[in-house]
């Protein structure tokens, strides 16, 4: 009896330590079971949404050009005399006021029109004195009226030439002495300058000593290549950016596009006209130019911080519900920097998430 008795206990304990085992393998997950992820109220407040919408797809064409000066605001100082530099008054970049002295030059040439100048006053008195002499003589039958008529057109010629030396010297606002000054056609900046103190310059040289001008406006002057040449048209809307200021979005359209192809680039210009009221432009400055213009064919669109690029593939994070977040793959049709263009796998309408889309597309993925 012992022995049935012992057989019995043992038999039962071993099914009550199997009933055991079973149920915590039971109440133990599987670990291939992923636990569903759900947004938290603090993260939703930091994320950022937006619906996708169905628009015409935008194209963008990069041109690369420089920062210029307006035509019509440009003035160019010539030394109108050849001489020895005394004294410059502007440097490169200055701001010159109309009328400003910029450079003194001591010229021997200007001695010979303050000679010329005091010859044609003197020729004027004695022709004057001369033709009254005669006027009188005329008067009392002691002179004819061929001789009279000689004086005068003397007098005239004398005054003709004092009339010539007073514009010359007004043209180049001569003064006493020999010292030529060049002075500030308009106000303005100066953009270029090629004069050196005791520099000897020659009347006849071909560049100029000085440039002025203007920059409460400028030109974008942007190399159109032959290739995109059909797709740039007057008036397509620009955005400008330079290395200076990279992060400022310069806006403005397409003026003009010159009907002549560089032969060096092989590239036409295109003008585009932009303020400069702070004058942070300035000439000789590179400049991306980015011309925007429609597709024919619409396509759904989504900011292109909202793309996922991993392993090949892109992906947007589709917002359903804070418990219920889609990672969706997609098929890309054009990205430009701030817009996306979707040609498969998503719908107009559908939310996804732009900001913070990184860290749930971990949470969820990893």
């Amino acid at each position: 009896m012992k022995t049935s008795n012992n057989i019995l206990y043992i038999s039962v304990s071993a099914l009550m330590l199997l009933t055991a085992c079973g149920k915590k393998e039971a109440e133990a997950p599987k670990e291939d079971e992923k636990q569903q992820f759900v947004l938290s109220d603090k993260m939703y407040d930091q994320c950022s949404l937006t619906n996708a919408t169905q628009e015409y797809a935008q194209n963008e064409i990069r041109l690369f050009g420089k920062v210029s000066a307006e035509n019509n605001n440009i003035s160019q100082v010539f030394p109108a005399v050849g001489g020895s530099v005394i004294k410059i008054n502007a440097e490169l970049g200055d701001y010159v006021q109309q009328g400003q002295l910029l450079a003194s030059i001591r010229s021997t040439e200007i001695a010979g029109y303050q000679s010329e100048t005091s010859d044609a006053e003197a020729n004027v008195s004695i022709a004057e004195r001369n033709y009254q002499s005669v006027k009188d003589m005329y008067e009392g039958k002691l002179a004819s009226e061929k001789e009279l008529v000689m004086a005068q057109k003397e007098l005239d010629k004398a005054k003709a030439e004092r009339n010539r030396m007073g514009e010359v010297n007004q043209i180049y606002k001569l003064k006493s002495g020999s010292v030529y000054n060049m002075y500030a056609p308009i106000s303005g900046y100066i953009v270029s300058k090629d004069i050196s103190p005791n520099e000897m310059l020659s009347a006849n040289r071909d560049e100029a000593v000085f440039t002025v001008a203007k920059l409460d406006n400028v030109w974008i002057l942007a190399n159109v290549n032959e290739s995109d040449l059909s797709r740039i048209k007057v008036g397509q809307e620009a955005s400008i950016h330079t290395i200076a200021y990279p992060d400022r979005d310069i806006k403005g359209k397409i003026d003009k596009i010159f009907n002549v192809i560089d032969p060096d680039t092989r590239a036409a210009k295109a003008l585009i006209k932009v303020p400069n009221t702070d004058v942070s432009l300035k000439p000789e400055m590179n400049a991306t130019v980015k011309i925007h213009y429609a597709d024919d064919k619409q396509y759904v669109a989504v900011p292109s911080a909202s793309v996922v690029f991993e392993n090949n593939k892109n992906f947007v994070m589709v917002f359903n519900a804070k418990n219920n977040i889609e990672t969706r793959e997609v098929g890309i049709y054009r990205a430009l920097d701030d817009k996306t263009y979707i040609s498969s796998g998503l719908k107009a309408g559908e939310k996804v998430i732009v900001k913070g889309n990184l860290l749930i597309y971990d949470a969820i993925n990893d």
